[in-house]
Parts: structure tokens; C-alpha cells; sequence
């Protein structure tokens, strides 16, 4: 469509932060009524009609529009997901639960972006084949809505959480951790910027789909073992190892010059998200009690979604105003810095009690 990069990192970072809005509101209400599923439900209900409307709009203000729809979707499944993942999880496997959880939807997305090279090599000569791939993806949201109706149970709720409860304080440790993970995702901008590099260096359009999917698929290959190495060595242990590959990967893609460089930084990135995505939510589930975690996801999520908007503008704005490395750079000098007080925090912090 013409856009610049800085309109790039206003559209992606919308889909966090829009997220972010409703993960508070959708955690706090599965906790007070003990439902999760109507909320999963009506969350990749938004996005179906958000990603199917994309393909029909030309205007860059309906794709803000529709971008940050996809995200009200994203924050109103999120929280109560990880809930209920959460509470079908024995403490002492959570990690494992986790990282099973994470393989399979990263497997899908290893699948997806194979179906798009498919797409992309069969209408490469179509001036409609982006708005085609676009109600393509109406049909896997299709599919999960009807596995959620009629598959999905939870257990029943016999009253409703009181009010005094509900607004209990969460544990020092839990806010102390979110505070970390603010500054590390300053520097985690949108993952398009990844691709926007592939291409800067040399990557054909066609090979991008191939470069995710191999991504996608070292992130699902390494997350159970990953999960599970989590259960026996401390989530913050693994968490600090995913940050450091995040660091380097970072830094590797600064400096790339040459296609196949690309391909080994983005299976490398691959184990960052292996080893934090799952492990994180994890980590977040020890500190907190069973009967407060839709809220304790809310916060978290609502925090690092809110800093998705401005970390990918600067990365945006650091790639027009500098270069297409510096936001790269910037990303890495940040994820390093949050390495440092994440060691701090559990050398002088008390182990977690699991729960």
C-alpha cells in the first residue's frame, strides 16, 4: 500500500497495545464469574471479521482501524487462555503445560506460513492475490470457533469470587518481575520489522513465508523440552537464557549483510520465544494464586502489550531517521540491560513458592 516504516510500527504496535485495553477487563471478569470460554469464543470472533475486512479496505486509517479490532480480539482471549491452561496444569508440570500449549499453536504457525508460499507462488501473476490470502484466513478461524463451541469444556463455578477478594494485592515479587518485563519489551518491537529486514538484506518475497515457517518451527520443536527444563532448573533460570538469545539475535540481524545469515538469525530467534512465551506464563502462574490469575495475566499482558505501541514507532522511527540496524541495536543494549536486573531479581529476591 505505500505506507512508510513509521506507519508500519503504528499498525503493528496497535495490535498489541489494542490488546492490552481488554486483557484487565477480560481477566478481572473470569475471575469474578469463573468463565473463560465465552471470552476465548468472542476474541477470535473479532479477529475473523477484523483479518476478513482487511482484504477489502485500501485506505491506511481502516487498516488502524482493523489492525487494532484484531487486537481487541487478541486481549480478550488472552488472559482467560492462559487461565484455563493454567488451572488444567498440575504446579510441578506447569512449564511442561505451557510448552505443549505453545507447540501446538506454533506448529499451526509453521503450517500458515507454508499455505501463504502455496498462495503466493499460485497467484504470483494476480493483482488480487493479497486480498485473496486474506479471506484465506477466515477459515482456520472458522474451524477454532467451532472447536471452542462444541469441544471445549471447563469446569463449573459454584459461586461467584467476592468483591473483597478479587481486589487483594498480588504478590511483591509478581510486580517486581512485570517491572523487568516493561523494559525488556521497550526494546521488543513488532516482529514485522524482522521481515522488513529480511527483505532490506536480500530475501526474496517468496522466500519470506519459508524463513517464518522455519522460525515457527524450531520455536514449537524447542518449547516443550524447553517448558520442561523450566520445571526442574526455575522458570527465571530458562528466561534468562531466552533473553540472551534474544540479545544475540538482535544483534545478529544489525549487522547481517547476506540472505542465508537471515535464515540461521531467525531459527535462532526461534529459541528465544521457545524459551520465554510459555515459561513466562508459567513463571507468572507460581507467584499467583489459582483464584487471581485472570487478573495477574491482565496486568501483565496489558503492560507488555501497552509498550509494544511505542517500542515498534521508535524501531520505525530509528530505521527512517538512522538506519535499518539501529533499531536492532537499540532492541539489543535494552534486552541485555533487562538480562542484568533479572539476575539481580533472583539473587536477591526469594525463591517462588509454586502454587
Amino acid at each position: 500500500m505505500g505506507l512508510d516504516k513509521a506507519f508500519i510500527g503504528l499498525s503493528e504496535g496497535l495490535v498489541t497495545s489494542g490488546s492490552s485495553i481488554f486483557r484487565v477487563v477480560a481477566g478481572l471478569l473470569t475471575d469474578k464469574l469463573g468463565k473463560k470460554k465465552p471470552f476465548i469464543f468472542l476474541g477470535y470472533f473479532f479477529s475473523l471479521i477484523a483479518r476478513f475486512l482487511l482484504a477489502f479496505t485500501t485506505l491506511g486509517s481502516a487498516v488502524l482501524g482493523l489492525r487494532f479490532l484484531d487486537g481487541v480480539g487478541k486481549g480478550m482471549k488472552d488472559s482467560p487462555k492462559d487461565a484455563l491452561i493454567a488451572d488444567s496444569t498440575d504446579e510441578k508440570s506447569r512449564g511442561r503445560g505451557f510448552g505443549i500449549a505453545r507447540m501446538l499453536d506454533t506448529f499451526g504457525s509453521v503450517v500458515g506460513p507454508l499455505a501463504l508460499f502455496g498462495l503466493l507462488y499460485f497467484l504470483k501473476d494476480s493483482q488480487l492475490k493479497y486480498q485473496i490470502i486474506l479471506v484465506f484466513t477466515a477459515v482456520p478461524l472458522l474451524i477454532t470457533l467451532a472447536i471452542l463451541k462444541f469441544k471445549v469444556r471447563e469446569a463449573a463455578v459454584s459461586e461467584k469470587m467476592p468483591e473483597a477478594h478479587l481486589s487483594a494485592t498480588l504478590p511483591k515479587r509478581f510486580y517486581i518481575f512485570l517491572g523487568i518485563m516493561f523494559l525488556f519489551s521497550l526494546g521488543n518491537s513488532s516482529d514485522a520489522f524482522l521481515i522488513l529486514r529480511a527483505q532490506d538484506v536480500g530475501v526474496t518475497l517468496l522466500a519470506i513465508p519459508l524463513v517464518y515457517a522455519l522460525f515457527n518451527f524450531v520455536y514449537a520443536s524447542a518449547s516443550v523440552p524447553l517448558g520442561s527444563l523450566s520445571d526442574r532448573i526455575g522458570r527465571e533460570k530458562v528466561i534468562m537464557l531466552g533473553w540472551l538469545a534474544y540479545a544475540l539475535s538482535y544483534l545478529g540481524f544489525a549487522f547481517a549483510d547476506t540472505s542465508y545469515q537471515i535464515w540461521l538469525l531467525f531459527a535462532f530467534y526461534g529459541l528465544y520465544y521457545a524459551t520465554t512465551e510459555g515459561v513466562a506464563k508459567a513463571f507468572v502462574a507460581d507467584m499467583v494464586s489459582a483464584d487471581h490469575r485472570g487478573r495477574a495475566y491482565g496486568i501483565y499482558k496489558t503492560t507488555v502489550g501497552l509498550v509494544a505501541l511505542p517500542a515498534s514507532f521508535i524501531a520505525g522511527f530509528l530505521w527512517d531517521k538512522i538506519s535499518p540496524s539501529a533499531p536492532f541495536l537499540f532492541s539489543a543494549i535494552l534486552s541485555f540491560a533487562s538480562l542484568f536486573l533479572l539476575i539481580l531479581f533472583v539473587r536477591f529476591s526469594s525463591p517462588v513458592r509454586l502454587q
